[in-house]
C-alpha cells in the first residue's frame, strides 16, 4: 500500500514525464570526504602560472554576471 507521500511523488514525476522531462542521475565529488580539500588545493597548484588557465579565468570573469553581489 502506498503512502500519501509516495503517491504525491509518483504524481509529480508523472507530470514531469508528461512535460517531456526524464530523470537523470549524476555523480558528483563528495565534498565531505576526507582529503577532498587537499586534493582541490593540489590540483589548483598544478595550474598556477598556466597560460591557458589564466585565459580561462579571464574569460569567466568577463562572462560572469556579478552585478548586485556583495
Amino acid at each position: 500500500m502506498r503512502t500519501n507521500g509516495a503517491e504525491r511523488v509518483q504524481k509529480h514525476r508523472a507530470g514531469l514525464r508528461a512535460a517531456g522531462l526524464r530523470p537523470v542521475q549524476i555523480w558528483v565529488p563528495d565534498t565531505r570526504r576526507s582529503g577532498f580539500a587537499e586534493e582541490c588545493r593540489r590540483q589548483s597548484l598544478l595550474l598556477q602560472g598556466d597560460a591557458q588557465e589564466a585565459d580561462t579565468l579571464d574569460w569567466l570573469a568577463a562572462a560572469a554576471h556579478t552585478e548586485g553581489w556583495a
